[in-house]
């Protein structure tokens, strides 16, 4: 497997901003933001040493209330991380997180390949379940399935990269004596996001990775036994995984400004929490600013980087 920390390290990134206008996410400056906006936040975080960024997904959102601050606008994941990847050299790109069921496994499967292989080996499959029904009526798919089908598809990509031709035989999915190319340059990371046990387990038993929902830090012993715990049962004792962990939404250049909807303000707030999320186990953190233009925002992702970093490392 392929966790991307190693011995005690940890690793930081963000959800980019712009690639979705959900309301429960966006800030202002967002909705009038351009692509060149997005590309010089992922080219910053190349350079400022971030080890991921990502792109959410959503495929039709319905118009109902369950969906009424989503709003329609969310870029597709694997074109996003695509383009990106021809903006930037170093950082990884995540799906944050790829609804699996919408796909078949084979589809999956060659997209993260492909993503794979044209950044020189920097792709993250983050996966998740699901939790909009009327979108997977929309796609003719049984919402009450998603977990069973999400589980299959995790063990059909990974054997979609075992070999040249492979098969496989499954309560959603079967196919045999097909080959999936171009394969991935070394191992694909695969994260397994969700708030609750069964992603936990999820995480244990097949990936490399636990892509967090708001979990706060005191579930975090209940979490790391859980993964450790399903990957023993699974034979996979010895695996390191990567733990993440979610802070608050942060503004980093002082106190919160009056307007902007952080819940932390300057550099060491966040860098106590960082230090007790990774003692209470997390290695991963996924940052959340706040701004209220472009310029702020490249400020906060320079600020983590020369300023939270150092602090954390020394702790």
């Amino acid at each position: 497997m392929s966790a991307i920390n190693v011995d005690d390290g940890w690793s930081f990134g963000i959800q980019l901003p712009i690639q979705t206008l959900t309301r429960t996410l966006v800030d202002p400056w967002e909705d009038d933001a351009t692509v060149d906006d997005l590309v010089a936040i992922a080219r910053r975080c190349d350079e400022r040493g971030y080890d991921f960024v990502g792109v959410c997904d959503h495929i039709a959102i319905p118009d109902n209330e369950y969906a009424a601050r989503m709003t329609t606008t969310w870029y597709d994941t694997v074109a996003t991380l695509g383009f990106l990847a021809a903006h930037t050299r170093h950082v990884r790109l995540l799906s944050v997180v790829w609804i699996a069921g919408y796909r078949h496994p084979l589809q999956t499967a060659k997209a993260f390949g492909t993503l794979d292989h044209l950044s020189g080996g920097r792709a993250i499959l983050g996966v998740g379940a699901g939790h909009v029904e009327a979108e997977f009526d929309a796609l003719g798919i049984d919402f009450r399935t998603r977990g069973k089908r999400l589980d299959e598809t995790l063990d059909a990509v990974r054997g979609a990269f075992a070999d040249t031709y492979v098969s496989h035989s499954g309560d959603f999915y079967s196919y045999a004596d097909v080959g999936v190319a171009p394969q991935p340059a070394a191992e694909l990371p695969i994260w397994v996001g969700g708030s609750g046990k069964a992603s936990w387990r999820r995480a244990g038993r097949v990936g490399d990775g636990y892509i967090p929902m708001g979990n706060g830090k005191e579930q975090y012993a209940e979490i790391v036994d859980t993964i450790h715990t399903a990957a023993a049962a699974a034979g996979r004792a010895e695996v390191g995984f990567d733990i993440g962990y979610m802070p608050p939404w942060t503004y980093l250049l002082g106190d919160v400004p009056e307007g902007v909807m952080a819940l932390s303000g300057g550099v060491e707030p966040l860098v106590d929490d960082i230090r007790a999320a990774r003692a209470a186990g997390a290695n991963t953190i996924h940052l959340k600013f706040r701004a209220r233009d472009l310029a702020e925002y490249l400020d906060q992702v320079d600020a983590f980087a020369e300023q939270v970093v150092p602090l954390v490392n020394e702790g």
